[in-house]
């Protein structure tokens, strides 16, 4: 198993999409983590960091009812996925900064794709909501609410499908953390699917720290590791103000930061994005800042 341990070499790909999301300014994300100071942090860290640039998606494309910039969202993917995949077949981890969280599906996949040889990946999600939607489920149409049905095969199939016949991740190694906005037809759907979900609720009554021990087990056992997504929006929107779809009563600043340092302690970690970092709605790049600590934490930043 190839996992962050072994490396020391990391590709910075950034995704300046919006197309996904309804609320606008996400795509500058990229931009306000990458100013919070994370490239000189992780290579002070003992990294060698080579930054890709910023993926920029088509300024048109069509739009379906339930599928809002379909074509905008896909083309984007493309590249997302084209970009990751090389990073890893050249031996190096891949850091995705969004952007909107539709851009998973690409990331993912590549992921997945890139390890299919050696075998299965698992996903931990940590986000407010359950980016289980489809176009037949999805209220809204907003792709970001769609990435992570589709990495494991319940669609919409158009947004993981590059021509490449895609490896879904099995649901048996994926976790949802911190969830407590679902819809009521995602949720039946997640349950269909046999996804492990642990909500809001499951960390208060637990704690963060035995909540991540199971989802550590369950995406690492009998996987080549561990794909991290961590949307900003899963952290109480009084610690992260700066993203567009924010939930009340969310994780704690702290509880994120254990839950990121734990899988960096695992050794299982092998890829991550770090998405909806809104600079618009941000404070003082309070959020950024909080994604660029978050990041170094995953890559196993300790205090002492």
């Amino acid at each position: 198993m190839t996992n962050l341990n072994s490396k020391t070499e990391i590709d910075l790909i950034g995704v300046q999409i919006d197309f996904g999301a309804a609320q606008k300014g996400v795509a500058m994300g990229p931009l306000a983590i990458r100013y919070a100071g994370l490239k000189d942090d992780l290579r002070s860290m003992g990294y060698t960091l080579r930054d890709k640039g910023d993926i920029v998606p088509p300024e048109d494309g069509m739009s379906l009812r339930h599928m809002i910039r379909f074509e905008q969202v896909n083309a984007t993917n493309r590249q997302v996925y084209e970009e990751v995949f090389e990073t890893l077949e050249n031996g190096r981890f891949p850091l995705v900064l969004g952007g909107d969280h539709s851009i998973a599906a690409g990331s993912v996949s590549a992921v997945a794709k890139h390890y299919e040889p050696q075998g299965e990946i698992g996903v931990i999600w940590i986000d407010a909501h359950g980016d289980w939607n489809d176009d037949e489920s999805t209220i809204s149409g907003n792709m970001h609410g769609m990435p992570f049905s589709a990495v494991c095969g319940w669609g919409p199939d158009s947004m993981v499908d590059f021509g490449q016949k895609p490896h879904f991740v099995p649901t048996a190694h994926c976790v949802q953390v911190g969830g407590h906005d679902f819809d009521e037809a995602e949720a039946a759907r997640m349950k269909e699917a046999g996804m492990n979900v642990f909500t809001i609720s499951a960390i208060d009554k637990r704690g963060m720290s035995e909540v991540m021990k199971d989802a550590i087990r369950i995406a690492g056992e009998g996987t080549v590791g561990i794909h991290l997504s961590f949307d900003v929006d899963a952290i109480t929107p009084e610690y992260a103000p700066g993203t567009g779809t924010p939930v009340e009563n969310g994780i704690t600043a702290r509880e994120a930061f254990l839950a990121v340092g734990m899988l960096a302690q695992s050794g299982k970690l092998i890829s991550m994005d770090l998405v909806e970092v809104n600079p618009i709605l941000d404070e003082r790049n309070k959020t950024a800042r909080m994604a660029s600590e978050l990041i170094q934490l995953a890559l196993g930043k300790v205090v002492f």
